[in-house]
């Protein structure tokens, strides 16, 4: 029985290989084509993943997060073979063309790759072999994960009664703007509940960012996106100016390393402080 099953098993692998069509509901990633006769062999995407197998300039492992792409490419029967160096130059080419930068080549067959373009980072690792029969990219598009789960009124209170602030990440700006995004709004109403129910309650409401960038535009930043969100307070939930002031602080307060992706995603918040 053991034997039919494995035999049956073996069969559907090698239907697989010959057929070489691409795996399914795959395509290729819109920055880059594949290489001449080759095929997706495999391919996995998510909304949102922490890849934790990418490498600074040191060759320090680091995590990124964000949108996530991972496609196996293979070579088509009876087609020549590409050499893992070839692979390695044509994306890391292709990426420097377009403004981007390689951070990190590891021998003949590994490269760390970064693209800052259209207000979106891009991280790119491209693995293969010497005789590349199959090579492997991991892309991920920077991104914050969405916020399902929102901070509500009552524990707002109960953070700035313990502590005198409470830390907010459900807030979005674009990169680099001080615009709200409509995603912030259930945080926003949750603020409103907040001061509506507690009368007296006068805040601060303080913007925060990473150490990435001048510390002055940083500085000037996270003032401005505090005074968005005292704005947006005080012109859609009615609430009386009197009881907020917006203040910006740039990196100066982080409440982890800015060494991390996930440090500086965690130093990008807006807090509320109790006067």
């Amino acid at each position: 029985m053991k034997k039919q099953m494995f035999l049956a098993t073996m069969f559907v692998f090698c239907a697989l290989c010959f057929a070489q069509e691409d795996f399914k509901g795959s395509k290729d990633h819109p920055l880059f084509n594949r290489m001449p006769d080759y095929w997706i062999m495999r391919y996995e995407e998510k909304d949102f993943n922490v890849f934790k197998d990418f490498r600074d300039a040191s060759g320090k492992k680091i995590s990124v997060e964000g949108k996530y792409y991972y496609f196996n490419y293979g070579i088509k029967k009876g087609s020549k073979t590409s050499s893992g160096p070839a692979v390695l130059r044509n994306y890391m080419n292709a990426v420097k063309q377009v403004g981007g930068e390689v951070i990190l080549e590891e021998g003949c067959c590994n490269v760390y790759l970064k693209l800052n373009r259209n207000n979106r980072v891009t991280w790119i690792r491209v693995m293969s072999y010497t005789d590349a029969k199959n090579y492997q990219v991991w892309i991920v598009e920077e991104a914050e994960m969405k916020q399902d789960i929102i901070v509500n009124a009552n524990a707002m209170l109960s953070d700035i009664n313990d502590q005198g602030r409470v830390a907010l990440y459900g807030i979005y700006f674009d990169f680099n703007k001080s615009e709200i995004k409509p995603e912030s709004e259930p945080t926003l109403k949750e603020i409103s509940t907040l001061l509506s129910k507690n009368p007296k309650l006068t805040l601060y409401v303080v913007g925060h960012t990473d150490n990435v960038g001048d510390f002055s535009y940083n500085t000037k930043l996270s003032q401005s996106r505090a005074e968005a969100v005292v704005n947006r307070l005080v012109s859609k939930y009615s609430v009386d100016k009197n009881r907020l002031t917006a203040a910006g602080v740039g990196p100066l307060s982080p409440v982890t390393t800015n060494d991390t992706e996930e440090g500086k995603a965690r130093n990008r918040r807006v807090e509320l402080i109790k006067k």
